[in-house]
């Protein structure tokens, strides 16, 4: 469970046993049924009697708290999105993933089978999490500090290339890139034929930082347009440019336009896909999960990324061999994901795609 913050502890103090168990039935029946809840409903729900007018007063006193809201006159009332992060911080116990759920997750990932590549790991994990939560599964690969073995480069169309890098522990990673107005198929070739005699055996980084210093070296061995590629693609590949990793796998994107109705819900979400698909914003945020230990879980506008659309991401580390962070996975979903469920397995799968890449 996540510690709770000094703010979050004030509000604590502020509500007696009557209120937390009446904020904490409108969260929960909030999760389950994406649907107000009225104070005739929860004083049948309470353990103890007590009159709708009484809950009704309790329920205004959280209003005034910021926790709950009435999204129509005369309704019921649903959590506000510092309610959900209250009620995350301070009375969600996660516990741990059931043996049935661990069975799941092993299964889906392969885990006693081995995996030639760790980009199939890494989407099998993605695809795992967007079946198990409803929502989207989310997968910052890591910067890539291996060897390379080789670099070949397809032609796709006038202007973009598949670039196929090989690297010397088997992986595969495939990219589209876009070439200068005007390149040949044999400059092309000079390109990738540069490369590999020159980054064979060296990381990205090494190998951009060689070249450059042999800056003068290639613009006498290749013309303008084959060095233009060669000094560009190791720039970005290496992420010189933003210093952010490169890849991103996103499964289940139409799981958050699923059973929406209302039109502003609906344009709110497309427009949280298309941020999905310019990826610099949810790699910040995934980034961010890196600077920490376990998960973490952002609530709607906590980040801006999600501040129109109303969706909640619930994060975590993934590490390498040597127990070094060098990825992220998660599930982003409405704000009303069962946490309680997600968290835990993110946490779990999280662990395991780590002893995957350790034991490889």
């Amino acid at each position: 469970m996540t510690p709770i913050t000094a703010k979050h502890a004030d509000l604590d103090d502020k509500l007696d046993e009557r209120s937390r168990d009446i904020f904490r039935r409108i969260v929960e029946s909030y999760l389950i049924e994406g649907e107000p809840v009225g104070s005739r409903n929860l004083s049948k729900m309470l353990p103890t009697s007590l009159s709708p007018a009484s809950v009704r007063n309790v329920m205004s006193d959280l209003e005034t708290l910021g926790l709950i809201y009435s999204p129509h006159v005369s309704a019921g009332r649903l959590p506000t999105e510092q309610g959900l992060r209250f009620f995350v911080d301070a009375f969600m116990d996660t516990g741990e993933v059931s043996d049935e759920e661990r069975m799941l997750i092993e299964s889906q990932l392969g885990a006693g089978e081995g995996h030639p590549h760790t980009e199939q790991l890494l989407t099998e994990a993605s695809q795992m999490l967007s079946r198990v939560s409803n929502g989207a599964g989310l997968v910052l690969a890591a910067k890539r500090d291996g060897a390379l073995k080789h670099i070949e480069f397809v032609r796709l169309e006038e202007t973009k290339a598949l670039a196929v890098l090989v690297w010397e522990s088997g992986d595969v990673e495939n990219r589209v890139i876009d070439l200068p107005a005007g390149m040949t198929a044999s400059q092309l070739a000079e390109a990738a034929n540069f490369l590999n005699h020159h980054a064979r055996g060296q990381t990205l980084a090494g190998a951009r930082d060689a070249i450059n210093a042999k800056r003068r070296e290639v613009r006498a061995e290749l013309n303008d347009l084959s060095a233009s590629l060669v000094e560009r693609g190791l720039a970005v590949w290496s992420g010189a440019n933003d210093g952010q990793p490169r890849q991103l796998i996103v499964r289940g994107r139409a799981n958050l336009l699923e059973n929406l109705t209302d039109a502003e819900e609906i344009e709110r979400t497309k427009m949280l896909l298309d941020d999905l698909e310019r990826k610099e914003e949810i790699i910040s945020v995934l980034d961010m999960a890196e600077q920490g230990s376990g998960v973490r879980i952002f609530i709607g506008s906590e980040n801006r990324l999600f501040s129109l659309s109303g969706s909640s991401l619930v994060v975590a580390p993934y590490r390498d061999g040597n127990r070094r962070v060098v990825g992220a996975l998660g599930v982003l979903g409405p704000t009303r994901l069962n946490y309680a469920r997600i968290v835990p397995m993110v946490d779990y799968t999280a662990q395991l795609v780590s002893r995957i890449i350790e034991r490889e």
